[in-house]
């Protein structure tokens, strides 16, 4: 069996450069539904990881990688939201595997080490999107507790194919004291309903 391990980054050296670049490539040859067209350049990849560290440093998000026998052959991050209303959940992205390291459940080890890592720094809410052909993801965000909260239809584009956007989630805990409100009409935001007059009427 190979050896595994789970490992955080918030720097990168050049081989971690390397061996992210790879995984990302090879999925998106292979077909991956990572947001990519075609395979991107290894310079494009290293700009975006160094987007992403950037924001590990202040606690804005954190990376995973799942390495193989001294390899990284998985990756996985999550985002805090960015407005005010938004800061107390995350979004998961980017998580993918290496098409040689299929099978070793290398996915469902990284979704699970962003959901703890998210609960323990004490985020509420983890959402994430996923197209709505990647019926395989979706099973896995469902093993982890998941559920679909809502779908965008033919809302993702690929050449001249249309594809839906599906959106997930996962509460991860709330604060003592916080009040779910859900649907429920006043507090701040609010607005009464405006139902639609028949001509003639005041």
């Amino acid at each position: 069996m190979p050896e595994i391990a789970l490992r955080w980054l918030t720097t990168a050296s050049g081989q971690h450069r390397l061996e992210i670049h790879e995984v990302v490539h090879d999925v998106v040859a292979a077909g991956g539904a990572v947001g990519y067209h075609s395979p991107p350049t290894y310079d494009r990849i290293s700009a975006w990881l160094d987007d992403i560290l950037d924001q590990t440093r202040t606690g804005k998000a954190a990376f995973a990688t799942a390495v193989v026998d001294g390899t990284i052959r998985a990756i996985g991050l999550w985002r805090q939201g960015s407005t005010a209303v938004f800061q107390h959940r995350v979004e998961l992205q980017q998580i993918m595997a290496h098409p040689s390291a299929r099978g070793l459940g290398l996915g469902q080890r990284v979704v699970r080490a962003l959901v703890d890592n998210a609960r323990a720094a004490g985020f509420e809410l983890a959402m994430l999107g996923v197209r709505g052909n990647n019926h395989g993801a979706i099973e896995l965000y469902e093993r982890t507790g998941f559920r679909e909260c809502g779908r965008m239809p033919n809302a993702i584009a690929v050449g001249n194919d249309r594809w839906d956007d599906v959106w997930m989630y996962l509460p991860l805990g709330y604060p003592e004291g916080t009040v779910l409100n859900g649907s429920t009409p006043g507090g701040p935001g609010s607005s009464p309903r405006r139902t639609p007059t028949r001509e003639g009427e005041q």
